[in-house]
């Protein structure tokens, strides 16, 4: 009866209860005797109630707000990742995808579904929702700020940063003089209007350009030191600049706009020897503790939100003070990635992209809709790009920078980017520009930090010089040389060892690099060192078990296969390690199954569909990483899958076709290098047909006779697999294993699949 007990309680309870209120509702109905209701159920009919009902569920500001973030977020991802793939920063994906769902494209040609998605009233909430946003992305923008660099670099930063500020800021105000009678909005005096177009010029992308810097791999060179100082110093400058041009305009006079600017240099202040020694002692107290617990997280928060309203009470705008916050938050490491990482998706993801759609809500590409506007726009791209990138390539090469970094200074420098569109935004708010003007800008903005990507690529090219990372290199035609590419540490660790194996008798005539990329969006230019350090620290120690030197090599990176590709090829390596991202039962009837999910998921296949690239990895063993590799390596590719290599002293080449006699040359190293006991199985009698195998074999044979074994049987037994290390393997051949399910598969240990 006990087992019983709970579930004749359960129905006693809801079933008496469920009764008791069916009676009380029942004895409700003569309470309605008298009262007015809507038109009723059965006289409007169930169906029209239901559609009734629904339409004003979707009609509901949040239910249009909730679908406005969806369609946003989506677009803004697609459109971001085209742009990623044609080496562009996301960022102008995203403002392209705010444009696209504007009144220029959405608007223009499905004119109902627009007014639908996007009425009028709503967009209130989504301009809120994007300020939000906007405030969390300058905490993570002034986080992310090293001043120790500013210190170390101060006057070469200095004077380029401002060079690259004053000399557009002039010639912003100089284009101001000929374009205000025609653009300057009724009512606005010249000295606001001039002032914005001036800032407009001036403004430099941080977060961009430290992007650009990593991905380009310069970021531990000098120039790439300068070039990150001289934006952070462009940064602080701009914003300090741009919060006295608020004050002015909303003041209405220089005179009147002093008092203003007074509260804010006293708000500085307070925040730089009251709020930073106070939030410092707190990082003091608690930054050694493993978790940080609410209420301190909560002073953190509450001081960015005090902050952001005291700089809009004060009327400096609510970004000025989330910016400031930033930058003096504890110069803690642990402190800093705990708050990026609690505000950077929120902000990235889920608000940015509403305040790149707000804009483009904003931006009436229709607008130039004369050959004299587009003249004027050509003319503003103009001055931008003279302005900024001349001006600071100028500069540069008059502190003693020579002419290649010159110029790729004033390429980096010339990008503009979000923070160009939030400057205009609060020009429009203001009511400083006309959305004549204001699409103008926008336009200017997109086109100047579009050309930063080609641009460098020209520069690179009129200096003939090479990447970064092939820079770092001693090209050595005499040397074998290894490039391990590892993401998992405990993989990398296997890789090096395998990688030893293979030369380990051999060091005055091999080099092993030891590489690592990382997306770029996954790190931050404050801690990019430190998280370097931990990523090849285990490798770094790995190799001083082995007594192997290595080469270590980080780069940051959009687009991680097609880099390590292009390293490995123009690298003029002679092996590349790396190691395949799943299960070795991709291409089973369940690998089948995902792969064909994954092709319509995954934009990538679906181009390669397109392409016709596609038909050449059908049924592919291999995970999409992986695959790509394969596609773009034309150096020796050798992919491990690790089941937790060690060392390998028992090795296992099965040779299916006459095609796999390479792998004999990696048999003779592991022999040679590593006393290794290979296993050659001559599964279809190719080794006495094929003169080459012959050849290779006997060699070994006669050299070594206690390292290698030859074994004929078509079939072999799971007991010997499992004692071997490593079994090496051609990639055709591992292909034709998988898609026929042999039974090896569940037995194997460590494979090795070379393409030759």
């Amino acid at each position: 009866m006990k087992k019983y007990r709970n579930t004749i309680f359960y129905f006693v309870v809801t079933g008496g209860f469920s009764a008791l209120i069916y009676w009380i509702v029942s004895k409700a109905k003569s309470l309605e005797i008298g009262k007015k209701f809507p038109v009723s159920v059965s006289e409007k009919g169930h169906w029209n109630d239901f559609l009734s009902s629904l339409t004003q569920n979707l009609h509901h500001p949040l239910a249009i707000l909730l679908a406005q973030i969806i369609t946003i977020i989506l677009v803004a991802r697609f459109f971001g990742w085209i742009f990623r793939k044609i080496g562009q920063p996301s960022v102008i994906g995203e403002i392209i995808a705010g444009i696209v769902l504007g009144p220029s494209l959405l608007g223009l040609y499905f004119p109902e579904f627009s007014i639908a998605l996007f009425p009028v009233d709503s967009l209130g909430n989504l301009q809120f929702l994007s300020q939000i946003g906007l405030i969390l992305f300058m905490f993570v923008i002034g986080m992310e700020l090293d001043l120790k660099v500013l210190k170390n670099r101060a006057n070469e930063a200095v004077v380029i940063s401002h060079a690259s500020i004053i000399i557009p800021f002039a010639l912003g105000i100089g284009l101001a003089y000929f374009v205000y009678y025609r653009f300057a909005p009724e009512g606005v005096a010249f000295l606001p209007f001039a002032l914005f177009m001036g800032i407009s010029m001036s403004i430099t992308a941080f977060p961009v350009l430290a992007r650009i810097v990593q991905e380009r791999g310069i970021h531990k060179t000098r120039l790439g030191a300068i070039v990150i100082t001289c934006a952070a110093a462009d940064d602080i400058t701009a914003w300090c600049l741009l919060a006295a041009v608020i004050a002015i305009v909303k003041a209405g006079t220089f005179v009147s706009s002093l008092y203003i600017i007074l509260l804010a240099a006293f708000y500085v202040i307070v925040m730089l020897f009251v709020v930073k020694p106070f939030l410092k002692k707190i990082g003091e107290l608690y930054g050694t503790k493993d978790n940080l617990n609410k209420s301190v997280v909560a002073i953190f928060f509450l001081t960015l939100i005090i902050s952001s309203y005291t700089t809009e009470a004060i009327g400096i705008h609510a970004l000025f003070g989330a910016f400031m916050t930033g930058v003096i938050m504890p110069d803690i490491t642990k402190f800093r990635n705990v708050f990026i990482e609690k505000v950077e998706d929120v902000s990235v993801i889920l608000l940015l992209p509403l305040f790149f759609v707000y804009t483009g809500l904003r931006t009436e590409i229709g607008l130039i809709n004369d050959p004299y506007l587009w003249k004027v726009t050509g003319f503003i791209i103009l001055v931008a790009v003279v302005g900024k990138f001349l001006g600071s390539a100028l500069a540069a090469k008059f502190v003693g920078q020579n002419w290649r970094d010159s110029f790729t200074i004033g390429a980096l420098m010339n990008t503009r980017g979000l923070m160009e569109l939030i400057v205009l935004n609060i020009g429009l708010d203001l009511k400083v520009l006309t959305p004549e003007v204001f699409t103008m800008m926008v336009i200017m903005a997109l086109v100047t930090t579009f050309m930063t990507g080609p641009a460098l690529n020209l520069i690179n090219y009129i200096f003939k010089t090479r990447d970064a990372a092939v820079l770092d290199e001693i090209l050595n035609g005499n040397k074998y040389r290894i490039l391990i590419s590892f993401g998992n540490r405990e993989k990398g660790k296997s890789l090096l060892r395998l990688a030893n194996s293979l030369v380990k008798k051999q060091k005055e005539t091999s080099a092993i690099t030891v590489m690592h990329l990382t997306l770029s969006d996954e790190v931050h230019p404050y801690n990019l060192e430190k998280y370097e350090k931990d990523r090849f620290l285990p490798i770094i120690e790995e190799s001083q078990i082995l007594k192997q030197e290595i080469t270590t090599l980080f780069q940051a990176t959009v687009d991680i296969e097609n880099n390590i590709s292009d390293i490995a090829n123009n690298g003029e390596y002679d092996l590349l390690l790396v190691g395949l991202g799943k299960s070795i039962f991709e291409g089973t009837l369940l690998g089948k199954v995902l792969g064909f999910t994954t092709r319509i998921v995954n934009p990538d296949r679906l181009i390669d569909k397109f392409t016709g690239k596609e038909g050449l990895f059908e049924n592919s063993p291999f995970d999409e990483r992986t695959r790509k590799i394969i596609s773009k390596t034309k150096t020796p590719l050798g992919i491990l899958i690790d089941k937790g290599l060690q060392k390998v002293n028992q090795g296992f080449i099965p040779i299916f076709s006459s095609e796999d006699s390479f792998l004999i040359d990696y048999a003779q190293k592991l022999i040679y290098n590593n006393n290794s006991k290979i296993i050659v199985l001559d599964v279809n009698g190719h080794v006495n047909t094929n003169f080459v195998l012959k050849s290779a074999i006997n060699s070994l044979e006669q050299k070594y006779p206690n390292n290698i074994t030859i074994i004929n049987d078509k079939i072999i037994k799971k007991e010997l697999l499992a004692k071997q290390d490593l079994m090496i393997i051609s990639i055709e051949s591992w292909k034709a294993l998988v898609d026929s399910s042999s039974i090896w598969l569940s037995g194997v240990p460590s494979v090795l699949i070379i393409k030759p």
